[in-house]
């Protein structure tokens, strides 16, 4: 069973129809990209995927769990999580506050524990710091922990987005143009920090991206979307020679 199953997915607004008939499998452990050109609608398919929006039709399963109707908060339990094309961190926390805050949901003590700081919770809150520091130092952000989040590079909050969808412990990650805004060096950092997360999280990312050197160097399969329909699957190198893709989204 694939990891990820999406059959006949479509939701329309008004006369608009978003994305229609899309058919997507994702194999546990691996690194895919959706691709397409502005507009296509692939924010959209990641909207339905973690329940901002409800799909007018089709199948959405993980691991065999129907997640179509479950909300948000449901769906990032069930293992999904994301980053946005637009970084949406918590600007006035520190960098090590934004990790914690996503860790929360994996540790759980009473209101009361809560209150009088038990050593129950005093326990609970120390194992939160250390696991924040360990996936900051993945990302180098462990020396910045103190700092405000609004207060980083525009490359370091990209990687803390990412580090904080990380901290949910998601089986999928989908990441929306995470190279967007950065310089070359960024990005090729960016490739190999990666790359590292799937080895060493084993956990199975979806991208989009519009870097297409980046695409070619670490997507092993692509969907391709063009008005919201398929355009073409499979293979990363053949979809990029795909004579249709090149009409539409390379514009060569």
């Amino acid at each position: 069973m694939a990891l990820l199953e999406v059959k006949n997915l479509g939701i329309s607004f008004g006369g608009l129809r978003a994305v229609d008939g899309l058919n997507m499998t994702i194999e546990e452990g691996s690194l895919v990209g959706l691709i397409g050109p502005n507009g296509a609608g692939k924010t959209t398919v990641f909207n339905l995927l973690t329940g901002v929006y409800r799909p007018t039709d089709g199948i959405i399963r993980l691991d065999g769990t129907d997640l179509v109707g479950k909300n948000p908060s449901q769906i990032c339990q069930a293992g999904i999580a994301r980053t946005f094309q637009n970084i949406r961190l918590f600007s006035d926390m520190t960098v090590a506050d934004n990790v914690k805050a996503a860790l929360h949901n994996q540790i759980s003590y009473s209101l009361a524990g809560s209150l009088l700081h038990t050593p129950h919770y005093r326990k609970k809150e120390k194992e939160i710091d250390g696991r924040a520091m360990e996936i900051l130092r993945v990302f180098e952000l462990d020396q910045f922990a103190g700092y405000k989040a609004a207060n980083l590079p525009y490359g370091k909050q990209r990687k803390l987005e990412i580090a904080r969808a990380l901290a949910t412990n998601p089986r999928l990650l989908l990441l929306d143009e995470p190279a967007a805004g950065m310089n070359p060096n960024e990005t090729a950092e960016l490739m190999e920090t990666i790359k590292f997360l799937r080895k060493e999280f084993q956990v199975t990312i979806l991208l989009i991206e519009h870097d297409m050197k980046l695409v070619a160097g670490i997507c092993e399969e692509l969907t391709v979307l063009n008005f919201g329909e398929v355009l073409c699957q499979g293979k990363t190198a053949d979809v990029l020679k795909d004579p249709q893709v090149i009409t539409a989204y390379l514009g060569e």
